[in-house]
């Protein structure tokens, strides 16, 4: 009887979508995610001698490892099947490493999407680790080791016990942070809008009433601002008596293209805005959907593509199935002549992956709802509708625009008016699809209403007219969709980390999610304060992007891993220095307040501990006094702080010390 070929893959769900493909020839393993990493308890980088890591295998991984390596020793041949980047090449080289399969033949196979095809050329195909990828994993991996390791203890002295510190996340907490700043510092400013309700002089079938907006006065090329409401009312006054003459009527024809099929950054962004999801949400059912789910009588298939990209390119053969169905489906006028082919928009994007997008267009959402959970259901049409959107013919709005002068009696000024509208002479791609908005559009642009037909010099009848105030709005706070648009504009993270940075900072309590915003806690606050004063290049947005960068240029050979460690610890290494000494020297300061002691009548401070901040008497050490700070909806209660730790639980007693043991 011959040997089965071995094949290692991450997940059992994948496993079991990849063994209905290959059949019995083969025999597939999980290896449940990483089976190496560095200690928990120790740094585990050597950094005396070059930069060496300490992996471990942890307990939990040993029968998985031990599986594996003993499924490999009656095998003909090992192949690596990990995720297609960099955590997945690292993921196999270190199966390699604590399985010993270096000693049989082994090979590595890449497949952006679990489909035959796909899995059949990739084992024609197979290939050597690419230990420039498993490079890049390692330089992020001790790079976020060494910030984390050495950073988190100063925080714990100086904050609070409990507190970590991590590269990538500090960055994006600062981010927070500096916006609910600009928001507390923000100083609303008054300003007035003047709209007309206006129709035509002739009476028609249809309703021909339409509103326009003051906007300037006519030889005047700055814009009319209206900042009080002793301005606008009198001149509403005087605008109720001018004449209305259209001046100028300008339409055009206005082509809007679809957006390209989804990469990892926008799929989190969209999920957001128009399902709700998570980022984490979002990824754990992208997940799902790559790796296989069982679909009546085809069994375990692969719903979409690799779903950790930056690549907005798609395969020909999915570009000419898509025009197919679109031609089938909707009709050839919406299907464009050419394939819409999209360029890359990511810094640093791997062109060889692929956008997320169905493994099979034909397989419509409404046909495979019923085998789906309602967020498995949600997310495959959004990601099936995306890029049938991407593959259709454009849409064609036709805009007009209006100037209306208003001539008051008795004044020389003629004030000019401005309607705008527009009417969809072609949906194109929106019959079926049209991208979510991060914000509400102040201007009003997307709540264009529908102009009546218009001519030049002609005279107009008014209705109405309203001076309304309005103040001047903060930048709003992030929400998960446009935090991760911001860190990827910036450059900061990759696909596989920005839904981790979210989950992290929100579950150390540094933030929270409130009405969908992101919210700093007072504990972000003070963290972020303290990484901003003693590692300002941690925490700083180009000095991370630049990381990226040459953790991409590791990726791509042109970049030793070890001296861009080595580079960044020496630096490093001297500002830690620096920091242990001034956090130690630094004492925050008391925050007075209004409450006196209920003891001895001095008065009460807000200070910092070990566990956060809270009230205290001025006059300790003889009086120790404290106060817990309420939280929303609760009080503080006093309570006296004992000198000594008192041990109450029954039973319990203080063990006595020989006289040697207090001598020591």
């Amino acid at each position: 009887m011959s040997k089965k070929n071995l094949v290692v893959v991450e997940s059992p769900a994948k496993a079991r979508t990849l063994g209905k493909i290959m059949g019995s020839r083969y025999s597939i393993k999980a290896s449940m995610g990483h089976v190496r990493d560095l200690p928990q308890k120790s740094l585990g980088v050597n950094l005396n001698n070059g930069v060496i890591p300490k992996y471990v295998v942890p307990q939990s991984k040993k029968a998985v490892v031990k599986e594996i390596r003993d499924a490999a020793a009656k095998a003909a041949a090992v192949y690596l099947a990990t995720d297609p980047d960099r955590e997945g090449e690292a993921i196999s080289w270190h199966l390699v490493e604590a399985a010993g399969l270096d000693e049989l033949p082994t090979h590595r196979v890449v497949f952006h999407e679990i489909t035959e095809d796909a899995i059949k050329d990739a084992f024609k195909h197979p290939r050597r680790i690419d230990m420039n990828l498993v490079n890049a994993q390692q330089a992020r991996r001790v790079l976020d080791r060494l910030v984390g390791y050495k950073i988190s203890p100063l925080l714990r002295k100086k904050v609070r016990s409990g507190l970590s510190a991590g590269r990538v996340q500090s960055v994006a907490l600062r981010m927070i942070v500096e916006r609910e700043d600009e928001i507390r510092k923000f100083v609303p400013q008054e300003y007035w809008t003047i709209e007309a309700e206006l129709s035509k002089m002739a009476q028609e079938t249809k309703p021909s009433v339409f509103t326009a907006k003051l906007a300037a006065i006519k030889g005047e090329r700055h814009k009319l601002e209206i900042n009080t409401e002793a301005t606008a009312r009198p001149l509403a006054e005087l605008l109720k008596r001018a004449a209305y003459t259209v001046s100028q009527v300008k339409k055009k024809r206005v082509t809007r293209q679809p957006s390209p099929p989804f990469i990892t950054s926008t799929l989190q962004q969209e999920a957001w805005r128009k399902l709700r999801f998570t980022a984490q949400h979002t990824m754990a059912i992208a997940q799902q959907l790559y790796e296989g789910l069982p679909i009546g009588a085809e069994g375990q298939v692969g719903l979409i593509t690799y779903m950790r990209t930056d690549s907005t390119r798609v395969a020909e053969s999915a570009l000419a199935e898509t025009r197919k169905y679109i031609a089938s489906k909707y009709g050839k006028e919406l299907v464009p002549p050419h394939p819409r082919i999209f360029t890359k928009k990511a810094k640093g994007a791997q062109e060889a992956h692929e956008a997320i997008r169905p493994t099979r267009i034909e397989r419509d959402p409404d046909a495979i709802k019923s085998y789906l959970t309602a967020d498995q259901a949600k997310l495959y049409r959004l990601i099936w509708e995306r890029m049938m959107a991407s593959q259709m013919a454009a849409a064609l709005v036709d805009t007009t625009s209006v100037d209306i002068e208003a001539a008051p009696p008795d004044t020389k000024e003629i004030y000019v008016f401005r309607a705008a509208g527009s009417v969809l002479h072609f949906p194109g791609f929106l019959v079926l699809y049209s991208e979510g908005k991060d914000e509400a559009n102040g201007n009003g642009e997307d709540a264009k209403s529908r102009l009546p037909a218009l001519s030049e010099g002609e005279r107009l009848k008014l209705l109405n007219i309203t001076p309304e105030q309005h103040f001047t709005e903060p930048p709003p706070r992030y929400t998960e969709a446009t935090l991760i648009k911001a860190l990827e504009e910036r450059g900061i993270g990759r696909p596989s980390t920005y839904a981790p940075i979210i989950s992290t900072i929100r579950q150390r309590g540094y933030v929270r999610t409130k009405e969908g915003r992101l919210h700093p806690l007072e504990l972000g606050e003070t963290v972020n304060k303290v990484l901003v004063s003693h590692f300002p290049s941690i925490v700083d947005t180009n000095f991370t992007a630049r990381m990226e960068e040459e953790l991409d240029e590791i990726a791509r050979g042109k970049q030793a891993w070890e001296d861009t460690i080595r580079e960044f610890y020496t630096p490093f290494e001297a500002t830690l220095q620096k920091a242990s000494v001034e956090m130690v020297k630094m004492k925050e300061p008391d925050q007075p307040t209004d409450e006196v002691c209920p003891d001895c009548g001095l008065p009460m401070v807000i200070r910092m501990g070990r566990f956060g901040r809270f009230m205290a008497c001025t006059g300790f050490p003889k009086c120790r006094t404290t106060k817990a700070l309420a939280k929303p909806g609760e009080t503080g209660e006093t309570s006296e702080r004992p000198r000594k730790r008192k041990f109450k639980r029954k039973g319990f007693r203080r063990k006595k010390r020989t006289p040697s043991e207090k001598r020591k």
